[in-house]
Protein backbone atom coordinates (compact mmCIF):
# COMPACT_ATOMS: atom_id res chain seq x y z
CA UNK A 1 0.00 0.00 0.00
CA UNK A 2 1.64 2.89 -1.33
CA UNK A 3 -0.52 5.81 0.02
CA UNK A 4 -0.70 6.97 3.16
CA UNK A 5 -3.48 5.60 5.28
CA UNK A 6 -5.65 8.19 7.82
CA UNK A 7 -4.18 8.45 10.68
CA UNK A 8 -7.49 8.82 13.15
CA UNK A 9 -4.92 9.28 16.33
CA UNK A 10 -4.80 10.33 19.95
CA UNK A 11 -7.61 12.25 20.80
CA UNK A 12 -10.67 10.92 19.64
CA UNK A 13 -9.23 7.57 20.90
CA UNK A 14 -8.00 8.53 24.27
CA UNK A 15 -11.30 10.90 24.61
CA UNK A 16 -13.11 7.80 24.04
CA UNK A 17 -11.89 6.35 27.07
CA UNK A 18 -9.98 7.38 30.37
CA UNK A 19 -8.08 3.83 30.90
CA UNK A 20 -6.85 4.23 27.21
CA UNK A 21 -4.15 6.49 28.19
CA UNK A 22 -3.24 4.61 31.52
CA UNK A 23 -0.65 1.59 31.26
CA UNK A 24 -1.76 -1.19 30.94
CA UNK A 25 -2.15 -4.84 28.11
CA UNK A 26 -0.90 -4.28 24.78
CA UNK A 27 -2.24 -7.81 23.01
CA UNK A 28 -0.41 -9.45 19.95
CA UNK A 29 -2.73 -11.20 18.44
CA UNK A 30 -1.49 -12.76 14.80
CA UNK A 31 -2.73 -15.41 12.55
CA UNK A 32 -0.73 -18.48 14.41
CA UNK A 33 1.55 -19.24 16.98
CA UNK A 34 2.16 -22.49 14.99
CA UNK A 35 4.73 -20.60 12.55
CA UNK A 36 8.55 -19.56 12.64
CA UNK A 37 7.21 -16.12 10.73
CA UNK A 38 4.83 -15.60 13.54
CA UNK A 39 7.33 -16.25 16.77
CA UNK A 40 9.24 -13.65 15.04
CA UNK A 41 7.06 -11.18 15.06
CA UNK A 42 6.98 -12.22 18.71
CA UNK A 43 10.64 -11.85 19.47
CA UNK A 44 10.32 -8.25 18.30
CA UNK A 45 7.36 -7.44 20.13
CA UNK A 46 8.93 -8.61 23.19
CA UNK A 47 11.87 -6.50 22.26
CA UNK A 48 9.62 -3.79 22.04
CA UNK A 49 7.83 -4.47 25.16
CA UNK A 50 11.48 -3.76 27.22
CA UNK A 51 11.38 -0.30 26.69
CA UNK A 52 7.79 0.35 27.96
CA UNK A 53 7.98 -0.76 31.09
CA UNK A 54 4.72 0.66 31.89
CA UNK A 55 3.25 -1.82 29.02
CA UNK A 56 2.98 -5.58 29.57
CA UNK A 57 2.67 -7.57 26.65
CA UNK A 58 0.51 -10.68 25.50
CA UNK A 59 1.18 -13.10 22.21
CA UNK A 60 -1.81 -15.13 21.08
CA UNK A 61 -2.84 -16.58 17.80
CA UNK A 62 -5.32 -19.78 17.33
CA UNK A 63 -3.56 -23.44 15.70
CA UNK A 64 -3.88 -22.53 12.16
CA UNK A 65 -4.55 -19.30 10.21
CA UNK A 66 -7.60 -20.73 8.98
CA UNK A 67 -9.02 -21.08 12.13
CA UNK A 68 -10.58 -17.42 11.87
CA UNK A 69 -13.37 -17.46 14.56
CA UNK A 70 -10.89 -18.52 16.96
CA UNK A 71 -9.46 -15.29 16.26
CA UNK A 72 -12.27 -13.18 16.27
CA UNK A 73 -12.32 -14.54 19.66
CA UNK A 74 -9.10 -14.04 20.71
CA UNK A 75 -9.73 -10.01 20.03
CA UNK A 76 -13.24 -9.92 21.45
CA UNK A 77 -11.34 -11.41 24.82
CA UNK A 78 -8.91 -9.09 24.64
CA UNK A 79 -11.48 -6.31 24.71
CA UNK A 80 -13.94 -8.01 27.30
CA UNK A 81 -10.70 -7.59 29.81
CA UNK A 82 -9.86 -4.31 28.85
CA UNK A 83 -6.40 -4.25 27.25
CA UNK A 84 -4.85 -1.00 26.44
CA UNK A 85 -4.09 -1.35 22.81
CA UNK A 86 -4.21 -4.05 20.37
CA UNK A 87 -1.58 -5.10 17.69
CA UNK A 88 -3.16 -7.40 15.05
CA UNK A 89 -2.33 -9.44 11.89
CA UNK A 90 -6.08 -10.34 10.88
CA UNK A 91 -6.59 -13.80 9.09
CA UNK A 92 -9.23 -12.19 6.74
CA UNK A 93 -9.88 -9.08 5.87
CA UNK A 94 -13.46 -9.09 6.15
CA UNK A 95 -13.95 -11.70 9.43
CA UNK A 96 -12.27 -9.37 11.43
CA UNK A 97 -13.32 -6.00 10.49
CA UNK A 98 -16.23 -5.50 13.16
CA UNK A 99 -14.09 -6.82 15.99
CA UNK A 100 -11.91 -4.48 15.19
CA UNK A 101 -14.30 -1.53 14.92
CA UNK A 102 -15.78 -2.54 18.51
CA UNK A 103 -12.09 -1.95 19.70
CA UNK A 104 -12.33 1.25 18.62
CA UNK A 105 -15.84 2.46 19.84
CA UNK A 106 -14.23 0.59 22.96
CA UNK A 107 -11.22 3.29 23.26
CA UNK A 108 -8.62 0.71 22.08
CA UNK A 109 -6.15 1.85 19.78
CA UNK A 110 -5.43 -0.77 17.28
CA UNK A 111 -2.54 -0.99 14.76
CA UNK A 112 -2.74 -3.18 11.62
CA UNK A 113 0.51 -6.04 11.05
CA UNK A 114 0.70 -7.58 7.50
CA UNK A 115 -2.13 -7.86 6.22
CA UNK A 116 -4.93 -5.53 6.04
CA UNK A 117 -8.47 -5.25 6.66
CA UNK A 118 -11.32 -4.79 3.89
CA UNK A 119 -11.67 -1.30 2.60
CA UNK A 120 -13.63 1.18 4.22
CA UNK A 121 -12.27 -0.22 7.90
CA UNK A 122 -9.30 2.53 7.92
CA UNK A 123 -10.76 4.73 10.38
CA UNK A 124 -11.06 1.86 12.58
CA UNK A 125 -7.33 1.23 13.67
CA UNK A 126 -4.62 3.80 13.93
CA UNK A 127 -1.68 2.19 11.54
CA UNK A 128 -1.45 -0.41 9.05
CA UNK A 129 2.65 -1.84 9.28
CA UNK A 130 3.42 -4.26 6.44
CA UNK A 131 5.58 -5.27 3.54
CA UNK A 132 4.57 -3.61 0.34
CA UNK A 133 3.00 -7.19 -0.94
CA UNK A 134 2.63 -5.86 -4.08
CA UNK A 135 5.72 -4.88 -4.46
CA UNK A 136 7.51 -7.80 -3.00
CA UNK A 137 5.58 -9.76 -5.51
CA UNK A 138 5.93 -8.17 -8.68
CA UNK A 139 10.01 -8.36 -7.14
CA UNK A 140 9.30 -12.36 -7.05
CA UNK A 141 7.95 -12.36 -10.66
CA UNK A 142 11.21 -10.58 -12.49
CA UNK A 143 13.61 -12.52 -10.36
CA UNK A 144 11.69 -16.00 -11.96
CA UNK A 145 11.09 -14.38 -15.44
CA UNK A 146 15.10 -13.39 -15.69
CA UNK A 147 16.21 -16.85 -14.40
CA UNK A 148 13.33 -19.14 -15.76
CA UNK A 149 12.44 -17.45 -19.34
CA UNK A 150 9.70 -15.80 -20.86
CA UNK A 151 7.84 -18.97 -22.10
CA UNK A 152 6.45 -22.15 -20.36
CA UNK A 153 4.30 -23.13 -17.05
CA UNK A 154 4.67 -21.33 -13.76
CA UNK A 155 2.68 -22.59 -10.98
CA UNK A 156 1.62 -20.45 -7.90
CA UNK A 157 1.55 -22.18 -4.80
CA UNK A 158 -0.37 -19.85 -2.46
CA UNK A 159 -1.97 -20.36 1.12
CA UNK A 160 -5.07 -18.81 1.93
CA UNK A 161 -7.67 -17.22 -0.38
CA UNK A 162 -8.57 -13.45 0.09
CA UNK A 163 -6.12 -12.56 2.63
CA UNK A 164 -4.88 -8.86 2.44
CA UNK A 165 -1.02 -9.98 2.34
CA UNK A 166 -2.14 -12.90 -0.68
CA UNK A 167 -4.22 -10.40 -2.60
CA UNK A 168 -1.25 -8.30 -3.30
CA UNK A 169 1.73 -11.01 -3.07
CA UNK A 170 0.07 -13.38 -5.57
CA UNK A 171 -2.16 -11.23 -7.03
CA UNK A 172 0.67 -8.77 -8.19
CA UNK A 173 3.64 -11.76 -9.28
CA UNK A 174 0.86 -13.27 -11.26
CA UNK A 175 -0.12 -10.07 -13.10
CA UNK A 176 3.47 -9.06 -13.48
CA UNK A 177 4.31 -12.60 -15.03
CA UNK A 178 0.94 -11.97 -17.39
CA UNK A 179 1.93 -8.34 -18.57
CA UNK A 180 5.69 -9.53 -19.20
CA UNK A 181 5.63 -12.56 -20.72
CA UNK A 182 4.11 -15.92 -22.48
CA UNK A 183 4.26 -17.51 -19.06
CA UNK A 184 1.06 -19.75 -18.96
CA UNK A 185 0.19 -19.44 -14.68
CA UNK A 186 -0.34 -23.06 -13.59
CA UNK A 187 -2.58 -22.22 -10.33
CA UNK A 188 -3.03 -20.60 -7.90
CA UNK A 189 -3.05 -23.42 -5.72
CA UNK A 190 -4.32 -22.82 -1.86
CA UNK A 191 -2.55 -24.46 1.24
CA UNK A 192 -4.55 -22.39 4.27
CA UNK A 193 -0.63 -22.54 5.28
CA UNK A 194 -0.20 -26.36 5.92
CA UNK A 195 2.99 -27.42 5.16
CA UNK A 196 2.27 -31.19 4.25
CA UNK A 197 -0.93 -29.88 1.83
CA UNK A 198 1.69 -27.55 -0.13
CA UNK A 199 3.95 -30.70 -0.13
CA UNK A 200 1.42 -33.11 -1.73
CA UNK A 201 -0.25 -30.36 -4.08
CA UNK A 202 3.04 -29.57 -5.32
CA UNK A 203 3.88 -33.14 -5.61
CA UNK A 204 0.84 -33.60 -7.89
CA UNK A 205 1.62 -30.59 -9.96
CA UNK A 206 4.86 -31.25 -10.68
CA UNK A 207 3.82 -34.70 -12.21
CA UNK A 208 1.44 -33.20 -14.14
CA UNK A 209 3.07 -30.83 -15.52
CA UNK A 210 6.34 -29.92 -17.37
CA UNK A 211 7.15 -26.37 -15.28
CA UNK A 212 9.86 -23.66 -15.68
CA UNK A 213 9.54 -22.02 -12.21
CA UNK A 214 7.23 -22.56 -9.18
CA UNK A 215 6.12 -19.47 -6.46
CA UNK A 216 5.81 -20.71 -2.69
CA UNK A 217 4.28 -17.59 -1.26
CA UNK A 218 4.36 -18.28 2.33
CA UNK A 219 6.74 -19.80 4.70
CA UNK A 220 4.92 -23.50 5.59
CA UNK A 221 3.50 -23.44 1.62
CA UNK A 222 7.48 -22.81 0.38
CA UNK A 223 9.00 -25.02 2.70
CA UNK A 224 6.61 -27.95 1.54
CA UNK A 225 6.94 -26.73 -2.28
CA UNK A 226 10.66 -26.92 -1.52
CA UNK A 227 10.79 -30.55 0.16
CA UNK A 228 8.47 -32.04 -2.95
CA UNK A 229 10.97 -30.66 -5.38
CA UNK A 230 13.30 -32.04 -3.37
CA UNK A 231 11.68 -35.79 -2.95
CA UNK A 232 10.71 -35.50 -6.97
CA UNK A 233 14.43 -35.01 -7.69
CA UNK A 234 13.70 -32.01 -9.44
CA UNK A 235 15.26 -29.35 -7.01
CA UNK A 236 17.66 -27.09 -8.82
CA UNK A 237 16.00 -27.89 -12.35
CA UNK A 238 12.90 -25.77 -11.53
CA UNK A 239 13.53 -21.94 -10.98
CA UNK A 240 11.74 -22.13 -7.62
CA UNK A 241 11.39 -18.99 -5.12
CA UNK A 242 9.96 -18.85 -1.89
CA UNK A 243 9.12 -16.10 0.75
CA UNK A 244 9.43 -15.92 4.36
CA UNK A 245 13.03 -16.84 5.88
CA UNK A 246 13.34 -19.20 8.90
CA UNK A 247 16.09 -22.10 8.76
CA UNK A 248 14.25 -24.79 6.29
CA UNK A 249 13.71 -21.91 3.77
CA UNK A 250 17.51 -20.59 4.44
CA UNK A 251 18.70 -24.30 3.75
CA UNK A 252 17.06 -24.74 1.08
CA UNK A 253 18.47 -21.49 -0.60
CA UNK A 254 21.86 -22.78 0.42
CA UNK A 255 21.24 -26.00 -1.37
CA UNK A 256 20.24 -24.30 -4.29
CA UNK A 257 16.59 -26.05 -4.34
CA UNK A 258 15.28 -22.01 -4.12
CA UNK A 259 17.24 -19.69 -5.83
CA UNK A 260 15.89 -17.10 -3.66
CA UNK A 261 13.14 -16.42 -0.87
CA UNK A 262 11.73 -13.05 -0.36
CA UNK A 263 12.57 -12.43 3.31
CA UNK A 264 9.23 -9.84 5.06
CA UNK A 265 10.84 -7.60 8.21
CA UNK A 266 8.35 -9.98 10.92
CA UNK A 267 10.84 -9.06 13.62
CA UNK A 268 10.00 -5.22 12.89
CA UNK A 269 6.20 -6.12 12.80
CA UNK A 270 6.32 -6.79 15.89
CA UNK A 271 8.63 -4.27 17.12
CA UNK A 272 7.24 -1.68 15.33
CA UNK A 273 3.60 -2.33 15.83
CA UNK A 274 4.22 -2.29 19.59
CA UNK A 275 5.86 0.90 19.56
CA UNK A 276 3.27 2.13 17.73
CA UNK A 277 0.24 1.42 20.13
CA UNK A 278 2.72 2.96 23.22
CA UNK A 279 3.56 5.91 21.20
CA UNK A 280 -0.49 6.56 20.56
CA UNK A 281 -1.39 5.84 24.38
CA UNK A 282 1.43 8.13 25.47
CA UNK A 283 -0.53 10.71 23.26
CA UNK A 284 1.71 11.06 20.04
CA UNK A 285 1.32 10.36 16.83
CA UNK A 286 2.36 7.87 14.31
CA UNK A 287 2.57 7.18 10.70
CA UNK A 288 -0.61 5.79 9.09
CA UNK A 289 1.12 2.99 7.43
CA UNK A 290 4.85 1.88 8.00
CA UNK A 291 6.52 -0.30 5.65
CA UNK A 292 8.45 -3.10 7.11
CA UNK A 293 10.39 -4.06 4.01
CA UNK A 294 11.79 -7.54 2.43
CA UNK A 295 14.72 -8.27 1.14
CA UNK A 296 15.17 -10.86 -1.98
CA UNK A 297 17.60 -13.82 -0.21
CA UNK A 298 19.86 -15.17 -2.54
CA UNK A 299 22.81 -17.69 -2.06
CA UNK A 300 24.69 -14.95 -2.71
CA UNK A 301 24.15 -12.54 -0.15
CA UNK A 302 22.41 -14.94 2.38
CA UNK A 303 25.76 -14.37 4.90
CA UNK A 304 25.47 -10.78 4.00
CA UNK A 305 23.96 -8.07 6.68
CA UNK A 306 21.11 -6.86 5.02
CA UNK A 307 19.98 -10.60 4.84
CA UNK A 308 20.45 -11.71 8.37
CA UNK A 309 19.08 -8.81 9.55
CA UNK A 310 15.75 -10.54 8.13
CA UNK A 311 16.44 -14.33 8.37
CA UNK A 312 15.32 -16.54 11.44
Amino acid sequence: MKKLLATVLTTGILAATGSASMAGEIAVIVKTTNSNFWQNVNKGASAAIANHPEHTMTFNGPASESAINDQVALVENAINRGVAGIVLAPSDPEALAPVVKRAFESGIPVTIIDSGLAEGNEKYYQAFLSTDNCAAGKLAATQMLDAAGTSGKVAVMSYVAGVGSEIGRVGCFVEHIEANSDVEIVGPFYSQSQMATALNQTTDILAANELIGIFGANEPTAIGMGRALEQSGKAGSITAIGFDGNADLQDMVKSGTLLATAVQGSFQMGELGVNAVAKILAGETVEGFIDTGVVMVTKDNIDDPVAQNVLY
